[in-house]
C-alpha cells in the first residue's frame, strides 16, 4: 500500500496522473504522490521506469519531446499547473535540472550561473550576492569561476546545474539523476549541499534518481517507480527497512546476490 502526506500540505502533488509520448506510449499510469512543503523526496526506479517523465510533467517539458499528460491533475502550490508554460513555472519558483546537467559548454562557469538569474530580471547587486551565495555552497565552483563549463569535471558541471537553479531562488527543484556519472564522494558531497539547502532554506526537492542508497540516507519521503506505476511508497525510513526495496535497489539479500528474481516482484 502507497503511504504519502496529506496534499493539503503539499508544494507538489500528483493525483491519478497519466503521461504518454506521441498520443501512443503510455509512460504514466496512474501516478499518485506528494511532495509535502519543505521535505526532499526520492523517486526511485530503474531506467524506463517513468521517473523523467514525471519530472517532466510536473515543469511543463513534456512537450518538447512530444509528451502530454492525458489524465489527472498536477498541482504546485495547491493550484492546477496543466497549462502553466515551463518559463511562468521557473519565474514561480519550480525548476527543473535536467538529467546529464546540461551546462553551456562555452561559456564560463560564472556566465552559466548568471543565466539562471535571467528570469528573475533584479540588479546587478543582488544577482552578485546569490553568486556568492552559490560559491559559498560549493567552493569548489568559485576556483573554477572563470574557467569554460565545458572544461570542468562532471562533479563540478552538476554542481553548476544546480547553482545555476538556485540563482532563480526556487521553492521547489526537480532533480533528475544527479549522481549519475559521479565518483561516490562527489555524490555525497551534492547530497550533503542538498540537504543543506532544505534545512538551511527551505527548498523542497523532488530527487529522481537510481541509487537508492544515498537517496534514502538524505530523503524525508519516497516512492518507487515500475512500468509508469507506484508500486511502494513511504518514509525514507519505511522504505529502507522494506526486505524487497533492500533486495532490488540497495543490493541486500540473497535474492539480490542470486539474481533469481526479476525487479516487478516488489509488492504494492
Amino acid at each position: 500500500m502507497t503511504t504519502s502526506q496529506p496534499a493539503a500540505h503539499a508544494m507538489l502533488s500528483f493525483e491519478g496522473v497519466e503521461a504518454a509520448y506521441d498520443q501512443m506510449i503510455i509512460a504514466l499510469r496512474g501516478v499518485s504522490l506528494v511532495v509535502p512543503v519543505g521535505s526532499i523526496v526520492a523517486l526511485l526506479g530503474a531506467n524506463g521506469s517513468g521517473k523523467t517523465t514525471a519530472l517532466k510533467a510536473a515543469s511543463g517539458l513534456l512537450g518538447a519531446e512530444r509528451g502530454a499528460v492525458t489524465r489527472g491533475t498536477i498541482r504546485y502550490r495547491g493550484q492546477d499547473i496543466g497549462k502553466r508554460a515551463p518559463r511562468a513555472l521557473v519565474r514561480d519558483g519550480l525548476v527543473q535540472v535536467l538529467e546529464g546537467r546540461h551546462c553551456f559548454p562555452h561559456l564560463t562557469v560564472e556566465d552559466n550561473l548568471r543565466a539562471g538569474g535571467l528570469v528573475r530580471r533584479v540588479g546587478r547587486g543582488a544577482l552578485r550576492a546569490d553568486l556568492q551565495a552559490i560559491y559559498d555552497l560549493f567552493p569548489r565552483l568559485a576556483k573554477v569561476r572563470r574557467s569554460l563549463a565545458g572544461y570542468t569535471s562532471g562533479g563540478e558541471q552538476q554542481m553548476v546545474a544546480i547553482g545555476r537553479a538556485l540563482m532563480a531562488r526556487p521553492a521547489l527543484i526537480l532533480l533528475d539523476e544527479p549522481s549519475i556519472g559521479l565518483a561516490p564522494q562527489v555524490v555525497d558531497e551534492i547530497f550533503r549541499n542538498i540537504r543543506a539547502l532544505n534545512r538551511e532554506r527551505g527548498v523542497s526537492f523532488l530527487v529522481a534518481e537510481q541509487n537508492a542508497r544515498v537517496a534514502l540516507r538524505h530523503a524525508d519521503h519516497g516512492y518507487v517507480l515500475e512500468n509508469g506505476r507506484v508500486v511502494a511508497g513511504g518514509t525514507a525510513a519505511e522504505l529502507g527497512a522494506r526486505t524487497d526495496v533492500q533486495e532490488f535497489y540497495l543490493g541486500v539479500g540473497a535474492a539480490n546476490r542470486r539474481g533469481d528474481r526479476p525487479a516487478a516482484a516488489i509488492s504494492e
